[in-house]
């Protein structure tokens, strides 16, 4: 079976400040970003700090105008490194909620990178976190060093499913691990793999662990439905 698909992303290009992160934060306006990241309001650009994405320490991929396409693998990991600052901690480790937030910059660095985003603004399409989980498996303790691999793992009709890992740099232990359910809205995760790879692309398999928590969400919603009466509604 064919998992795989080149797409195409942005023209990679030098960094030379790689003071906390191996990928630049910018303020862009929707405009400066070429509008490739459609499904989000201009104001979201102006008001954010903006990380894109690198998948080498030395490349940084740019979101500037005019920049040449470059091919991609949509399904590739990527990799962002940081630094545990002052400002990320609490008890001297990296705060629990920081690690959702470094966790949505690089789900958008990937998205841009892997033509994802190109994808949602052709198909007038948009997209929202249908859910996540996370397992802290060690601190990440004030000024350690750390990778956050990110990465679409598979998916079904309705959403994207991605792993990102938080991985010490300093004797390679996975500190952290969360899956996030990326909800499609107004299309799907196939008609986007077809548009960006002009053909169908088929679904990997679930891996074990995903698929559990898969499974709780849907279990979970049916419940939800019940209490509030909504199977009824629907009969």
């Amino acid at each position: 079976m064919d998992h795989g698909c080149v797409s195409y992303g942005l023209k990679s290009v030098e960094s030379a400040d790689l003071s906390r992160f191996s990928v630049s934060r910018r303020n862009l306006t929707a405009a400066q970003c070429g509008g490739c990241c459609g499904c989000l309001p201009p104001c979201w650009f102006s008001s954010a700090p903006w990380m894109c994405g690198t998948s080498s320490g030395s490349l940084l991929w740019s979101c500037e105008p005019g920049a040449s396409l470059k091919s991609v693998d949509i399904t590739a990991e990527q990799t962002l490194t940081g630094r545990v600052s002052p400002h990320d901690i609490d008890m001297c480790h990296m705060n629990n909620a920081r690690y959702l937030r470094e966790c949505d910059f690089a789900r958008f660095s990937l998205y841009i990178r892997n033509g994802v985003f190109k994808g949602l603004r052709a198909l007038k399409a948009s997209m929202v976190v249908g859910a996540t989980t996370i397992r802290y498996r060690r601190a990440l303790c004030i000024g350690e060093g750390f990778e956050l691999r990110s990465r679409i793992v598979t998916w079904d009709d309705k959403a994207f499913y991605l792993e990102q890992r938080f991985v010490s740099t300093k004797d390679g232990l996975v500190c952290a691990v969360m899956y996030c359910k990326q909800s499609i809205i107004r299309s799907s995760p196939d008609k986007i793999m077809q548009h960006l790879c002009k053909r169908k692309v088929d679904c990997p398999e679930f891996p074990e662990d995903l698929q559990h928590w898969v499974n709780f969400i849907s279990a979970s919603s049916q419940a939800l439905r019940a209490e509030s009466g909504l199977e009824e509604k629907s009969k």
